[in-house]
């Protein structure tokens, strides 16, 4: 998977993060992506400070969300680090949540057939998640991340402090994530979910950390997502599918969250999950403030279509990664992959 690289989860560190960047060297250009919102917040302090570090800062500016994470909007960023001078020795520097992320990776994993990136994940979506294990990619009109390479950043510094800045349904669509995270091993976010937001006030340094270790421990296990990796698309086949048959209306978390509790339900029904666990996963997330069924209005061919060119299928079969319990902290054994679903069944869960 490439070069070993450091992940940093500390309040603050986004102040710092000049000295922490110098260690991968000196008198480099980066070019410091950001989308509309981070570039407002944020953008103007860590120019500053770079600069100071002895960096030639290129800011490079992309849309905010999903429905921009496309090859248009990677093309407009090439064009932006040719403008930049950005050459094989430059770094580029991810300032945002996942959309930016994704999109600066790939970007850097194909500019020039190569160049270093570090990310700095402003979301608890993309610090929980995203930021981690070295996936890159965008969007095609067809589906969700079909195109795409693995990257690994050189570093990845989560400031936990920047959470205070997001609206609260992008805080909510994080948590999902983390209720993931807890499914598959580690009861005690779950237990830290089921107090509800107000439960977790002044505990998001703990809450990223416990999160982004499950997430570490699988992917170590398996960087090229042969197996085991597997585990983590809980949620995310039928999530990717309500995403896209929205229009992304439906924030990425919201979708997953309720993938989630209609995979759980077809565990249960496949003998795989306990009776009762997709009630326990739905009260959950309804006590974050989640959806947890799909919205009326959906078209069913619009999910059929998502579900079709969906990038886990194996010779054109829909694969799943369902729960049989929640995990044991050290234990990645609480979800089984690869199962094999037709779709007909699935839509029928989906849509009744």
């Amino acid at each position: 998977m490439g070069k070993p690289y450091r992940m940093i989860v500390q309040t603050g560190i986004l102040e710092s993060a000049a000295d922490y960047l110098s260690e991968l060297g000196r008198n480099r250009t980066t070019g410091l992506v950001c989308d509309d919102h981070t570039a407002a917040l944020y953008a103007d302090g860590l120019t500053k400070r770079l600069t100071a570090a002895g960096w030639h800062v290129r800011r490079c500016v992309i849309p905010a969300g999903e429905a921009h994470k496309t090859l248009q909007t990677t093309a407009d960023l090439w064009a932006q680090f040719v403008e930049g001078g950005l050459d094989r020795s430059s770094l580029v520097a991810a300032l945002g949540g996942g959309v930016v992320g994704d999109v600066s990776g790939f970007a850097a994993a194909a500019f020039l057939r190569g160049i270093d990136w570090v990310n700095l994940p402003t979301t608890l979506l993309a610090m929980v998640d995203a930021s981690i294990g070295g996936k890159t990619g965008v969007d095609l009109p067809q589906g969700k991340n079909l195109v795409g390479a693995f990257h690994p950043p050189r570093m990845v510094l989560a400031d936990p402090a920047a959470l205070s800045t997001l609206p609260i349904g992008e805080l909510r669509s994080g948590l999902a994530e983390v209720v993931k995270h807890g499914v598959i091993g580690d009861p005690a976010l779950l237990e830290a979910c089921a107090e509800g937001l107000d439960g977790l006030a002044g505990r998001w340094e703990w809450l990223v950390r416990r999160a982004a270790a499950v997430k570490v421990r699988v992917i170590e296990a398996d960087p090229f997502e042969q197996g085991l990796r597997e585990v983590l698309n809980f949620g995310h086949t039928i999530g990717h599918a309500l995403e896209k048959a929205s229009r992304y209306q439906i924030r990425h978390g919201e979708a997953v969250a309720i993938g989630m509790v209609v995979e759980t339900r077809l565990a249960e029904k496949l003998g795989i999950a306990r009776q009762g666990l997709s009630g326990q996963i739905k009260a959950i997330l309804t006590r974050l403030g989640l959806p947890v069924e799909v919205p009326l209005g959906l078209d069913t061919e619009e999910i059929r279509a998502g579900l079709a060119v969906d990038k886990k299928r194996r010779a054109g079969q829909l694969r799943f990664s369902l729960p049989s319990g929640t995990g044991q902290a050290g234990d990645l054994q609480s979800v089984q992959a690869g199962v094999v679903i037709p779709i007909e069944e699935v839509l029928q869960e989906v849509c009744g």
